[in-house]
Parts: C-alpha cells; sequence; structure tokens
C-alpha cells in the first residue's frame, strides 16, 4: 500500500493533489473539480466541528443520499477523523433513530431529503445543497488524523435477532481492498465511473473512492436514471459501471441491452447478489468492449473478497450446474477456509467483530477451525462464517456459490434477514404468527408472506410495516391463512407454504 494511504480519506486527498482540475463529482447540473470539492470538504468540516463547540466527533450519522452533501458529507466527516454511519433516507424514523443510539453518535449531519427525519439525541446540521454551495466557514484547524486500526465507517444489516446488526469497517480494512481493487478497475483522469448504490449499502464506498483513488469522476444518477441504465450510460460516456445483477434483468424488460448500445463502457462489476450467465451474456453484448466481473463479499469482508472477471470469448465462459457465474479467486490477501461446505475467510478485510459483542456468537471459527469460545478475545487469526455455500469444479476451478442454509436471502443487493421481518409482522396488532419466503421474479428477489390472526386489510398492515423496515424488506404480498403448515417438529414447514403461496420447490 502506498505509504501515504492509510486511510479512506488518503485516496480522495491524493487524487486532488495529483489532479486538482479533474473533474472530481457530477450530479445533475453541478459539476466539482477535485480542487473545488476538496475545499468544500474542508469548509464543511470547518462548519461541522463549530457546530460542536470545536469538539472533534467520533461518529456521524449521514442522512443524506444522492446531494453534494452526501459527497462533500461523507469527505468532510472522514477529513475530521471520524467514522461515517449513513442513514436511511427511506427509512422509517424510528429504525435511523435506533442505528443511532447503537452507534452512539456525535453528530448527525443531514440534507433535508429524509422522507421522514425523526428525533436524534446527537446535535444536528441540516443544509440544501444551495446552501452547501455558500457555505463559508474559518479556516478548519489542526486535526488528528485517522489511524489505519481507527474505524472508516459503520454499517448495519438486518439482524436474525429483529434488530440491525452494527458492522464496523476500520481504516485497514477499506486501504487493504481498495490497494487491491483500485489497480484492477485500470482506471485514471478522464475515467467515469457510476455511482448507483445508496449509502447504506457498502458497494457505494468501491463506487466513491474507486473513483476519486483513480482520479476519475463520480457520476450520481437520480432515481430515474436507476430504471433506465443503459439511456444513463450513453447520456454522461461511462466508462464504469458497478450494480445489482437485478439491473441487467429491469433493462432486458424493457428491451433496452440492444447488442452494442453501451459503447462506452470499458469496465462491469456486478455484486450483491448472483449474476447468472444469462444476465452476464446480455450485458456484454451491449457494452462488448467491457470487462464483466462478478464479485462476492459479505459487508463483514469490506466490500467484496473475491472476484471472477469473464473471458472475453463467450465459448471459454465457464458453465457452473446452477447457471450463476462463478465468484472466483480471493482479493490479494485475503484467506479462505472450506468448513464443512461453508466458506470462511480471515485476512485484512475481515472486520474486527460486530459492534454488540454478542453477535460475535457462532459468526466466528477459531484460528484451527474449531468453534470459537465468544468469552476469548477475537484476534486477526480467526475466521468469519459467511454463512454461503460453495464448491470447485476442481482443484484450480474458480469458487461457484451455492446459496445459503440460513434465512437470509438477498433483496436488490440488501441482505435481509427472513426472521427480522417475521418479528415485525408478529409485533402488529392482530398478528398471531408469520413466516416470509423469498420469491424470484424477472426484476429479481421480492418477498412474500403469509400470517395468521385478524389484524385488518392488506394495505393497512403493509402501511404499518413501512413504519418499521426499510422499503426493501415489506414483503410485495401478504397473505391471511388459518394457519401455518408445520412439521413434524412443530417448526413452520417452509416447502409447505411455498406451495400454498405458489413458490413450488421452496427448500424446507
Amino acid at each position: 500500500m502506498p505509504a501515504e494511504r492509510h486511510t479512506l480519506y488518503d485516496w480522495f486527498a491524493a487524487s486532488a493533489t495529483g489532479h486538482p482540475d479533474q473533474p472530481a463529482l457530477e450530479i445533475g447540473d453541478t459539476e466539482l473539480t477535485y480542487t473545488e470539492l476538496a475545499r468544500l470538504v474542508d469548509t464543511l468540516a470547518a462548519h461541522l466541528l463549530r457546530h460542536l463547540d470545536g469538539e472533534p466527533p467520533r461518529r456521524v450519522g449521514l442522512l443524506a443520499a444522492r446531494t453534494a452533501v452526501a459527497y462533500a458529507g461523507y469527505l468532510a466527516i472522514q477529513r475530521l477523523g471520524a467514522a461515517v454511519v449513513p442513514l436511511g433516507p427511506s427509512f422509517p424514523a424510528e429504525r435511523n433513530a435506533g442505528i443511532a443510539r447503537a452507534a452512539q453518535l456525535d453528530a448527525v449531519l443531514a440534507d433535508g431529503t429524509a422522507e421522514n427525519t425523526g428525533r436524534f439525541d446527537a446535535p444536528t446540521l441540516t443544509l440544501t445543497d444551495p446552501e452547501l454551495l455558500r457555505l463559508t466557514a474559518p479556516p478548519l484547524p489542526a486535526i488528528r488524523p485517522a489511524r489505519p486500526e481507527d474505524l472508516a465507517y459503520i454499517l448495519f444489516t438486518s439482524g436474525s435477532t429483529g434488530v440491525p446488526k452494527g458492522v464496523p469497517i476500520q481504516h485497514r480494512n477499506i486501504c487493504a481492498y481498495l490497494t487491491h481493487v483500485v489497480p484492477r478497475c485500470v482506471a485514471g483522469p478522464g475515467a467515469r465511473f457510476s455511482q448507483t448504490f445508496d449509502l447504506t449499502f457498502d458497494p457505494s464506498v468501491h463506487d466513491m473512492f474507486t473513483a476519486w483513488g483513480s482520479g476519475a469522476t463520480l457520476v450520481v444518477p437520480t432515481r430515474d436514471d436507476l430504471l433506465s441504465p443503459v439511456r444513463f450510460v450513453n447520456r454522461h460516456a461511462l466508462t464504469h459501471w458497478n450494480s445489482v445483477p437485478s439491473v441487467i434483468s429491469i433493462a432486458k424488460r424493457f428491451r433496452a441491452l440492444r447488442p452494442g448500445s453501451m459503447p462506452t463502457l470499458r469496465s462491469s462489476m456486478f455484486c450483491g447478489e448472483p449474476l447468472t450467465l444469462q444476465q452476464a451474456e446480455a450485458w456484454q453484448q451491449a457494452a462488448p468492449l467491457s470487462q464483466v466481473e462478478n464479485a462476492y463479499g459479505p459487508t463483514e469482508l469490506t466490500v467484496t473478497c473475491t472476484a471472477y472477471r469473464l473471458p472475453p470469448d463467450r465459448s471459454d465462459w465457464p458453465a457452473p450446474a446452477n447457471g450463476t457465474v462463478p465468484i472466483g479467486t480471493p482479493h490479494e490477501g485475503v484467506q479462505l477456509l472450506l468448513h464443512e461446505g461453508e466458506l470462511c475467510v480471515r485476512g485484512p478485510q475481515r472486520f474486527p467483530g460486530y459492534l454488540d459483542p454478542a453477535n460475535n456468537t457462532d459468526r466466528f471459527l477459531a484460528p484451527d477451525g474449531s468453534p470459537y469460545d465468544p468469552t476469548t478475545a477475537l484476534t486477526d487469526a480467526h475466521w468469519y462464517r459467511t454463512g454461503d455455500g460453495v464448491a470447485r469444479a476442481g482443484e484450480d476451478a474458480p469458487l461457484v456459490h451455492l446459496g445459503r442454509g440460513d434465512q437470509q436471502v438477498q433483496v436488490h443487493g440488501y441482505r435481509v434477514e427472513l426472521t427480522e421481518v417475521e418479528a415485525a409482522l408478529r409485533a402488529l396488532p392482530g398478528v398471531m404468527d408469520a413466516a416470509v419466503l423469498p420469491r424470484t421474479t424477472p426484476g429479481g428477489t421480492e418477498l412474500t408472506a403469509a400470517y395468521t390472526g385478524t389484524p385488518g386489510t392488506e394495505d393497512g398492515l403493509r402501511t404499518a410495516l413501512r413504519d418499521r423496515l426499510p422499503g426493501y424488506m415489506v414483503p410485495a404480498t401478504l397473505t391471511g391463512l388459518d394457519a401455518l403448515p408445520l412439521n413434524r417438529n412443530g417448526k413452520v414447514d417452509r416447502a409447505a407454504l411455498g406451495e400454498l403461496l405458489g413458490i413450488p420447490g421452496h427448500p424446507a
């Protein structure tokens, strides 16, 4: 790793020094060069510090999305040596408030776009983009820089206990990741990167800092742009793309993926959910000059930890029995262990353990592969248990993802514990019991739920769930039953329930 890049902010700062006049950020009609963005970041950092009476924060919530405040804010928090804790502008207010409490925020920076702002115990600074661009502040005083072992960001993922889990990522984790992937992007000034992921989802860190770590331009789409990826790519002459594979299915459904329809793309990465060979072929035909790469990794392993780049010639592609593109080989320094078919990982990208140590139980193995004793200290030598089943077709063949053996699914790239959705349903007045299953659709995975009791109308149930869960966790269909089917052990028979809900072949 270059000596000057020990923290996440260092990757941006190096490009601001080396490519000051190159465009760093495009949002709508606003374009900022690296010099302009760096100046704005320092001004915002100084303003935030003054808002906190000069006391440098440790953790700052960022309640913002697809605005200049969001991106300048992310960098300003890093500039202050603090950890970013993204909050969801579309999340229910109580969910954001719960995340803020669990993260013990010192401040919240908001852009005013949240549907339900709610109240936070920490001081809150709200700025619109026009206010940000007019902002003035005294020079930023000397700040103790973050250290490699300090936290760069904390993301909260769906929790099997019904409560989101905090996943802290250290600067050394994300810098190890960027040291591997930035050269793979083969980018520099003039390259143009998409930013399709919400800040609450860790591939957004890849989007921002592979662009800014290369001296390239980060181009931010609107929500409407995300529904028309081909048009967005061509309108902005993008060279680098990153999204969930379901974007391909949406584009195919609208018949937008015509051969050669994205001639400017040179690199395309997909992550967050399985990439099928059919999806990859459709994208490659539409972007014939682009590499197509499938990347894999849970949040705990810092964005992605393995990747597979498809050969340019379709005849050289592998053909796994499950019809998906392999997840490939590990990033530099990442070590893999197959434990009874489950992928376990350690190395410089592995997170230091959950924010709540109680969540570490059953999620790690000891260095020798034996069960982890949660009463002992967690070290870098411990293996993280991903919960994902993998296999190889041969000794030197790339890894293929086989699915999971628990109740965790991916919905448009977001990790969802079905038990958290079920807990939210059971907490509603009138609901006696509930079970949730995934359903595969042309647009990706969606959730469908069954419940017992007399809670009222389906619309009323859905509205109540939206007050508790992010939109992607709210089931698309809700079906009332007299009773949930049970197996001989008295547990929900998910295979039988799948048949009742029209999802044949769903595993038990």
